[in-house]
């Protein structure tokens, strides 16, 4: 079940989705909103390459009933999604979406992306959401992504859009002691 509408980047930063590192899930949706899709006039269209072509390791998803719960609304419409690091052509991914992954660590490759499309190759739905175990997604991390949250992450650097959203603390002063001889 999806949790909420995620539309401004303070709600996303709340969501906690793509944190801490070395998830990888920030860059997913940076990457998806710059690159992967137009967003414009109440529609969100792939740029080049449409997910059933299986491109970035995009796959079909199954809305599998998890939990007596369905992670997203059931339609007559495919979804798909996008993140597994390990799936086929996941290597088109760019280095900064895939930069922090390791088999050793399931966190870097836990987050992903969502898709609804209609029957005219439309976006109409898109979702972030994070796995709760290996093959399970979390329902209560699982967020529809509105196109408003897509635009302003567009409209922003890579830079600009993490530290806007981003959790990290800097680590706290450590205590130097200082001695001088005169």
């Amino acid at each position: 079940m999806v949790k909420g509408t995620l539309n401004e980047l303070s709600q996303l930063k709340q969501s906690g989705f793509g944190q801490p590192e070395p998830r990888h899930g920030l860059n997913l949706l940076y990457w998806f909103a710059r690159e992967y899709v137009d967003i414009g006039y109440g529609e969100i269209i792939p740029k080049s390459s449409y997910p059933e072509n299986g491109d970035f390791g995009f796959h079909k998803f199954n809305n599998r009933i998890e939990d007596e719960d369905h992670i997203v609304p059931i339609q007559n419409l495919p979804y798909y999604e996008v993140g597994n690091l390990n799936y086929r052509n996941a290597d088109e991914l760019p280095d900064y979406v895939r930069g922090k992954y390791s088999r050793n660590t399931p966190d870097s490759n836990k987050d992903r992306i969502i898709v609804r499309q209609d029957g005219n190759g439309k976006l109409s739905r898109v979702y972030v959401t994070e796995h709760s175990d290996a093959k399970l997604f979390d329902s209560s991390k699982t967020y529809r992504v509105s196109q408003g949250l897509l635009q302003i992450i567009n409209n922003r650097s890579r830079e600009d859009f993490l530290s806007e959203v981003s959790n990290a603390r800097p680590p706290p002063p450590t205590e130097s002691w200082q001695c001088i001889i005169l």
